[in-house]
């Protein structure tokens, strides 16, 4: 499998390429950024370790490279300015998105491709690539939630001493403010979460704000995340690399689970070779689902203001 990651020369996309390498899956990943040289140092620097981690093509190109991938990985994305409002960040980086989806539309894709959106805002990007490529809306995938979900499960291990692979709570919803922690499906391996030792409810409500303020404290002290979205973009392509159909928390044009439609934003997601192959609908708590309805609003607003849809 060829994966191309446009904007590899970044934090994000370079901590991508990382991931992909030491997972060893897939056979060819290619680095894709405008600052060309920086791209190449960091698919070189990926070079250097090929012969202790695994038989893989690894190389820097432009945006023809696409045309043979696979999976085409788009992290290229735009700061925030001081004193920036948060939509006019998002008209920015709608702007460059757009762009981006002209250059891949001027290449071609292969008709099974997968095209994975990781740039943020990712649930408004992922919705802007269903529209604009050439593809069915099922293999158009965004990163949505599934970055939450590991913070979330992770910061949970640490406080209750268990291992976080043992973990089970996902966040549903947009990536972003509105996002759904859905504690009533909680586990650890297996066991009510909240019959779990040591869990109260002021730990979980502790949790799940140390989990929303994740991404910024991140920021504040290292500039911005690189590792855990890395290895959660490279979950994401090993389990369509392998055709495993495991379920994700990714986001997706959604089609009437909980109501919501003509909005992308994470549900639980079957994910394959050929993308999204269907969404799980499950009972939740009244006041997680109607919170769920009012992420998909919330895009929906969003959307209509920037998209002009």
């Amino acid at each position: 499998m060829k994966v191309s990651i446009i904007g590899g020369g970044g934090l994000v996309g370079s901590c991508a390429g990382f991931a992909l390498q030491a997972g060893g899956i897939v056979r060819d990943i290619t680095l894709i950024d405008v600052n060309q040289d920086l791209c190449a140092g960091q698919a070189l620097d990926l070079l250097h370790g090929a012969a202790l981690t695994a038989d893989q093509r690894i190389s820097s190109g432009s945006t023809e490279h696409v045309a043979d991938s696979d999976v085409v990985v788009i992290t290229a994305g735009l700061r925030r300015k001081p004193d920036e409002s948060r939509l006019d960040l998002i008209s920015r980086n709608v702007a460059l998105f757009r762009s981006i989806l002209e250059d891949i539309r001027q290449h071609g894709l292969r008709q099974d491709a997968i095209v994975f959106v990781v740039s943020n805002p990712v649930d408004v990007l992922t919705y802007l690539a269903v529209q604009e490529l050439p593809l069915p809306a099922s293999q158009v995938i965004g990163l949505g939630t599934a970055l939450d979900t590991t913070r979330l499960r992770s910061l949970l291990a640490m406080r209750l001493d268990v291992p976080a692979t043992q973990v089970s709570v996902t966040i549903l919803g947009e990536h972003g403010d509105s996002m759904v922690p859905v504690w009533s499906q909680a586990q650890i391996a297996g066991l009510p979460l909240d019959r779990y030792p040591g869990v109260t409810p002021a730990l979980i409500a502790d949790i799940e704000k140390q989990t929303r303020g994740s991404g910024a404290e991140v920021i504040r002290l290292k500039g911005g995340a690189g590792f855990a979205v890395g290895v959660a973009i490279a979950d994401v392509i090993h389990c369509i690399a392998l055709d495993a159909g495991r379920i994700l928390p990714v986001s997706s044009l959604q089609n009437g689970a909980w109501g919501l439609r003509d909005v992308c934003l994470s549900v639980p997601t079957v994910v394959g070779r050929r993308g999204v192959r269907t969404h799980i609908e499950v009972e939740l708590w009244a006041k997680e689902q109607a919170a769920l309805v009012r992420s998909g609003s919330v895009l929906r607003q969003t959307i209509d203001k920037v998209l002009g849809s």
